[in-house]
């Protein structure tokens, strides 16, 4: 039987995610701030938290995430950046994640499959960003993709069935994206766990490091 850690699981997509591994019959941990008192930026949280689990697990998803923190929204030009808006933006889009992969040696498997995976988005992709804006959220992202590169390449030595990536998602209707969607399509946050596991399911060592969309498609750096 399948073990599967969801980190973030009592936000949209992280229990969609959970419930729908659970229903494929996998044993799902969940872990979350609301729950758990799971701090994803506080070293000493994530050290305890993960040190208490009992592994390893054959799939783990970082679903934490935000776009505003404490009432700061997603800046619309440059001239609007406030260091402590983005030094929070940091803390929970790309340090929280780092802080997690640094125990994913003994997270995964050392012989089996292992799959890791990052909630990323497409806005962090520098090659696609054509319109600015956002620029906190954006180099967050941006941030947490070079986190997941470099920890897959150390991951690759020890763990060499594993795959470590960073996934968009999509645009997904959340309490996360209500005020943002206009009028982009969104999808329900199950139709995006259930592609999100499709992808995860495909993955091969080959694609470890790399980033891909919620359809399997690779997103440029």
């Amino acid at each position: 039987m399948k073990k599967t850690l969801i980190i973030g699981a009592s936000g949209g997509i992280g229990s969609a995610l959970a419930d729908a591994c659970a229903a494929k019959g996998e044993t799902v941990t969940r872990l979350s701030r609301s729950a758990d008192g799971f701090d994803i930026t506080d070293a000493d949280s994530v050290a305890r938290h993960l040190g208490q689990l009992e592994g390893p697990f054959d799939r783990i998803v970082i679903a934490t995430g935000a776009l505003e923190i404490d009432g700061a929204e997603p800046e619309k030009t440059i001239k609007a950046i406030e260091a402590q808006a983005m030094m929070d933006q940091f803390a929970l889009n790309t340090i929280g994640p780092a802080l997690v992969l640094s125990h994913a040696h003994d997270l995964l498997p050392r012989d089996g499959r292992g799959v890791l995976a990052v909630l990323s988005a497409r806005v962090g992709s520098i090659g696609d960003n054509k319109i600015g804006g956002w620029i906190s959220y954006r180099s967050a992202k941006a941030a947490v993709n070079q986190v997941v590169h470099t920890a897959a390449i150390e991951l690759a030595r020890t763990h060499k069935k594993s795959v470590c990536v960073a996934l968009h998602p999509g645009t997904v209707a959340t309490p996360f994206t209500e005020k943002y969607l206009g009028r982009h399509p969104a999808v329900a946050p199950e139709e995006a766990a259930e592609n999100l596991l499709r992808v995860m399911d495909g993955l091969t060592t080959e694609d470890t490091g790399q980033f891909f969309d919620w359809a399997g498609k690779a997103v440029q750096w």
